[in-house]
């Protein structure tokens, strides 16, 4: 369930109070969020929208541990991240937070599989068993077949797929998605968000998505707008 009353439970998988971002610019202090409060559960997909410089990306970068809020406390699965060392964040980033942005960001030179496994590098595990994370991820993503080719093969949508594996195959705690649509037709969009929707339904995944595209918006199950800094509406999206 999410709530941006601040009332929400103490077992909210995210739970953020008083959260504000102000930026100096020149001799004006530019207010992004102001008092914001929101709880998600595990499990959920929640889109939110409002207008360019309304905030979206400021809020997801902060969930992500990217930048640190002027004021305010965000807790994600029993971790307070706002006071945490750069060390400590990074690791916890590791552990807990898949990117999903407009832009793939994969790196041109290295295979699908070997974009992947990236994220793995960086951890303990074995090369058979980052193997194993690493074909199941884009197994998932329907990209078996595909796990050889690099990015220039692949069409729009599947350099994106090849993104979701890649922010999955650590299997973090929950996905922020930056306009993961935003440079795709309406039909590789729609393949996109179908994905999305299957992480949460059958692998649980807690989604959070920015997005300016009300078709996309459609598949979470709450949209929340963002306006001048502020969560003023929320509403459930009825399943068609």
């Amino acid at each position: 369930m999410v709530r941006v009353d601040g009332r929400g439970g103490g077992n909210s998988l995210v739970r953020v109070r008083g959260l504000d971002k102000k930026y100096q610019r020149g001799s004006e202090e530019i207010h992004v969020l102001q008092g914001l409060n929101l709880d998600v559960d595990a499990g959920d997909f929640v889109a939110f929208m409002g207008p360019s410089g309304s905030g979206k990306t400021t809020l997801l970068n902060l969930l992500g541990g990217l930048d640190l809020p002027s004021a305010g406390s965000i807790t994600v699965a029993g971790d307070e991240i706002t006071h945490m060392s750069a060390g400590k964040l990074t690791a916890w980033r590791a552990r807990h937070v898949g990117f999903i942005f407009q832009m793939y960001n994969l790196i041109p030179v290295l295979t699908a599989f070997q974009n992947v496994e990236l994220p793995l590098l960086l951890t303990k595990l074995s090369k058979a068993e980052r193997s194993q994370h690493v074909e199941t991820a884009l197994q998932v993503v329907g990209l078996a077949d595909r796990m050889h080719h690099f990015p220039r093969q692949l069409s729009g949508g599947q350099e994106q797929r090849v993104g979701i594996a890649r922010a999955i195959v650590a299997d973090p705690t929950f996905l922020l998605c930056d306009e993961p649509t935003g440079d795709l037709d309406r039909k590789s969009a729609d393949e996109i968000m179908d994905l999305l929707g299957r992480l949460v339904r059958e692998h649980g995944k807690t989604v959070l998505l920015v997005t300016h595209d009300p078709v996309a918006a459609e598949r979470a199950s709450v949209v929340l707008h963002l306006n001048k800094g502020v969560l003023e509406e929320a509403r459930k999206v009825e399943a068609s």
